[in-house]
């Protein structure tokens, strides 16, 4: 049985990321990509599906301390057994081109017997692959394992030895002792590669994370769990393209036991276009290019082909399937592979977009022959979609509506192209964008702000709130203390806010996504509340929550999509993007309004606020 979610720790060599368990079981990983089929499968099923575990063997073992060396991805269990102590040092190389994972186990004190299982069945646990014992010219044995395009070799210092369909051994270490083993993945056309210079690749791997940690330099409170985050979305990066996958996993469910299961191995536009600006925000300008210039090969085409999500290297054929053999993370079903939201319409995209490469532009960023047309072109398409309802930023895959989200982020997109060309020289049509945008303002505060209810809507004429609607201040549709937001965020905190001040993204009970209600508090939307609370005049509930929310992440800093407070466990695929992402944007709210007084913190008088009648365009315009 898989573990807890949160009783993963992710290793990266940024191409790929395996999850290995607080017990020593790698039961997630994909060779040589994030996105390919996994050989190690055992997290969404059995350990006959692929997984590769190592820890003492004695029954009284227990794990004293686990942690990543310093600011890297290499990760250190230290085991106390009755018998002695050991570390196991887990890495995968860095810098070498190498899909490989180096495990190694350093006797510490008296003596200590470790097992081993490993069983590869690549094809997400499907197929059997052909194993052999082949002795090289040094005449040590490797285990070969070969399955269509795949194959993995195995060195090590103690290899196990077939037990049935898997392999299994006993070692043990002493003091001062070391046994090393590595899994190393190789495309089967090609011989066997050479073996690796252990102590090499675990120097270079951790110089290279130092040094990409050493350019963040920011104090405070939570400047740790602010590096661990940029870190993390480092280590979601594909090294090559710069497409940051969601999450490195797929059908961890959103609702144990449900059907809210997804993969999340692809790289959402909105999700490349705010890391573009977290890594911008701290320094990281060459990264922020990277992520720009994936995001422009990905779109570049007809505008008319645009897609929300794309594969690593822009590949856009994501036909959502399901793996029947695989029962399921606690028998959450389906196992999907690819995702049906790549053929949805999400009006809001193109905005975080051109967001984000306004704020790459502010920074010094130079638009050329490419960027500036292409975005030109995207903010054409908005124009041949104006009237069209969408499926939002949450993908609901119920009817399509008219989200207010999703409408304030069309209205951004088009008051950044106007600063584009009013603040930065920039050719276009300005004077038809500024017409657009003032079109779209008008239509949002008539028809997505409710005047009776005091509050910004998820929809059109709807009544009801949506924790997308914490975004309309970010991107100065209004102010964060409006009294628009704070009658928006008092009627959240009546519908959304639960246990401990975490908020839902919506309401699942009302039908509008088209699947069973089921779902627990979104970590990402929780971090936006800390935002909007810091910027209103409520810091001391953006720190309390804020301290609630960074302390659901696990002691090596990673957080998940969502929390499941009932049961205290994280929930939804991991590590999240989005929700690391969305902890930066906070930490960076607070740390930018830490000198206001606390006797602001007291809860603002909520007004009501008629919009402008006479700025509301017919719904006709619409289409309703």
């Amino acid at each position: 049985m898989a573990s807890r979610i949160e009783d993963y720790a992710l290793l990266s060599d940024l191409h790929t990321g395996a999850l290995i368990g607080r017990d020593g079981s790698i039961d997630w990983l994909c060779f040589p990509r994030f996105d390919s089929p996994a050989v190690f499968t055992a997290l969404l099923g059995t350990a006959d599906h692929g997984r590769w575990h190592l820890a003492p063997a004695h029954p009284e073992a227990a794990v004293e301390y686990r942690s990543y060396l310093g600011r890297t991805f290499v990760l250190e269990t230290l085991w106390r057994t009755p018998t002695g102590t050991a570390r196991v040092t887990d890495f995968m190389p860095v810098g070498d081109r190498r899909a490989s994972i180096v495990r190694r186990v350093d006797g510490l004190s008296g003596e200590v017997q470790f097992n081993e299982e490993i069983t590869v069945r690549p094809g997400y646990g499907q197929v059997l692959p052909w194993v052999r014992r082949v002795t090289e010219d040094d005449g040590r044995e490797v285990i070969v394992a070969v399955a269509g395009p795949d194959a993995l070799v195995m060195r090590g210092d103690e290899l196990p030895h077939a037990v049935g369909h898997q392999h299994s051994g006993l070692f043990t270490v002493r003091a001062g002792e070391r046994v090393e083993q590595e899994l190393h993945w190789y495309p089967s056309h090609r011989p066997i590669p050479k073996a690796i210079d252990t102590d090499h690749a675990l120097n270079q791997t951790c110089a290279y994370w130092e040094d990409w940690a050493s350019r963040y330099n920011q104090d405070g409170k939570y400047a740790a769990i602010v590096e661990r985050s940029l870190l993390v979305l480092r280590a979601l990066t594909h090294e090559d393209t710069g497409g940051i996958v969601a999450a490195p996993t797929t059908s961890l469910p959103e609702d144990f036991g449900g059907a809210r299961n997804w993969d999340y191995r692809f790289c959402w536009l909105r999700d490349a276009a705010l890391t573009l600006e977290a890594m911008l925000t701290h320094g990281y300008a060459d990264e922020a290019l990277k992520w720009r210039d994936w995001l422009l090969r990905a779109v570049a085409g007809n505008p008319e082909d645009l897609q929300i999500m794309y594969g690593l290297s822009g590949e856009r054929d994501l036909a959502e399937g399901e793996l029947s053999h695989l029962p399921g993370y606690e028998g959450a079903l389906p196992v999907r592979i690819g995702n049906g939201a790549v053929g949805q319409y999400q009006a809001d995209v193109v905005g975080e977009v051109l967001v984000a490469l306004e704020k790459l532009r502010l920074a010094g960023g130079h638009e050329d022959h490419f960027s500036w047309p292409l975005q030109q072109a995207m903010l054409g398409f908005i124009e041949n979609h104006l009237a069209d309802k969408d499926h939002g930023i949450w993908e609901m895959r119920g009817d399509l509506m008219h989200f207010t989200h999703s409408r304030v982020m069309m209205w951004a997109a088009f008051d950044c192209a106007v600063r584009a060309v009013r603040d930065h020289g920039l050719s276009g049509s300005v004077e038809s964008w500024e017409a657009t945008r003032e079109l779209l303002r008008a239509e949002i505060l008539a028809y997505g702000f409710n005047k009776e209810l005091n509050t910004f809507t998820q929809t059109y004429g709807g009544t009801t709130t949506d924790a997308s609607l914490l975004v309309i201040p970010q991107v100065g549709f209004v102010a964060y203390d409006s009294p628009e937001m704070l009658g928006t965020v008092a009627a959240m905190e009546e519908e959304l806010v639960g246990e401990k001040g975490l908020i839902l993204r919506y309401r699942t009970d009302s039908g509008v996504d088209g699947l069973e209600p089921g779902e627990h508090p979104f970590l990402a939307c929780s971090f936006w509340l800390v935002e909007q609370y810091a910027h209103s005049g409520r810091r001391r509930e953006a720190v309390e929550l804020m301290d609630t929310l960074v302390g659901l992440a696990n002691e090596l800093g990673l957080l998940s999509e969502e929390y499941d407070l009932g049961q205290d466990r994280m929930a939804g695929n991991f590590p999240q993007a989005f929700s690391h992402l969305t902890l930066v944007r906070a930490a960076d709210a607070l740390h930018g309004t830490e000198q206001l007084s606390l006797a602001t913190n007291a809860i603002p008088i909520v007004r009501r606020v008629d919009a402008n009648p006479d700025l509301a365009i017919q719904r006709e315009t619409m289409g309703q």
